[in-house]
């Protein structure tokens, strides 16, 4: 198991340094959030074809994974290709670029962190494939996190895709969305992310407690970050200054888990 976490953790380590060479050449590491989904993907797989012969829970939790990823990846990457360099990262990075320091300032402060968060809250998804080689049958528990793994991606790919048609319309510009699953919560998005971690994390723990243990800070941490700190805390600083109508919306609308918005 631990050769296995560190073949893993060598992999990434090289994938991160490569990308981060990348990001230096042109200027830009707005693409490390596609990385984020993509990276998770990669780990799953790499567990799983360390497997001597993985059971079936095993192929559950790394398809799953799989699947994820690549969605969000995909989704990121082109939102990347299309809006150019995320105003978060120039500014962060800023002071950097104007004192020639881009590049030991991006590996330091963008890729190295990233890579070492990406690893520990992808635990669920490495350490739930490596404790199920064969038979490992899928049980109920791993039925359940399957089962809010769907009701998670759905949230993330049917919100994801409503918010890119409001956007598209430029009559929408500087309106607030508000209907569709955007009517229940304001971050469909995040909540469907940790469904999907939380339902990957139930399926993982079927390999046993000590799985279930060491791999819960995953779900944990990306569900704190997405509430409490970097996903919808700095998403919405500002927002009711530059959208009319969205204080509004706030006092209505769930700030994550959906329900129906308050009324009055």
């Amino acid at each position: 198991m631990s050769e296995a976490l560190a073949l893993n953790a060598l992999v990434l380590a090289g994938a991160m340094l490569i990308l981060w060479r990348i990001a230096v050449r042109i200027g830009d590491v707005s693409f490390i959030d596609a990385v984020w989904g993509g990276g998770m993907g990669v780990l799953a797989l790499v567990s799983w074809v360390q497997l001597d012969a993985p059971g079936a829970r095993a192929s559950l939790i790394a398809a799953i994974t799989a699947i994820w990823a690549a969605r969000l990846a995909w989704h990121l990457f082109t939102r990347w290709r299309v809006h150019g360099e995320d105003p978060r990262y120039a500014k962060i990075l800023g002071k950097a670029r104007a004192q020639r320091r881009y590049g030991s300032a991006a590996l330091k402060v963008v890729f190295g962190p990233q890579a070492v968060l990406l690893f520990f809250t992808c635990l669920p998804a490495q350490l739930g494939i490596l404790a199920s080689g064969a038979p490992a049958p899928i049980g109920a528990l791993a039925m359940a996190g399957g089962a809010l793994w769907l009701v998670g991606i759905t949230f993330e790919a049917v919100g994801d895709r409503q918010l890119n048609r409001f956007r598209a319309d430029p009559a929408n510009k500087g309106r607030v969305l508000d209907t569709g699953l955007w009517r229940y919560t304001r971050h469909p998005n995040y909540f469907g992310d940790a469904c999907v971690w939380w339902g990957i994390w139930l399926a993982a723990s079927e390999a046993g407690l000590w799985v279930a243990l060491g791999s819960v800070i995953g779900p944990l941490f990306l569900t704190v970050t997405l509430t409490r700190w970097s996903g919808k805390p700095l998403l919405e600083k500002g927002m009711a200054e530059r959208r009319p109508g969205y204080a509004e919306y706030v006092a209505r609308t769930s700030g994550f888990v959906p329900r129906s918005p308050k009324r009055g």
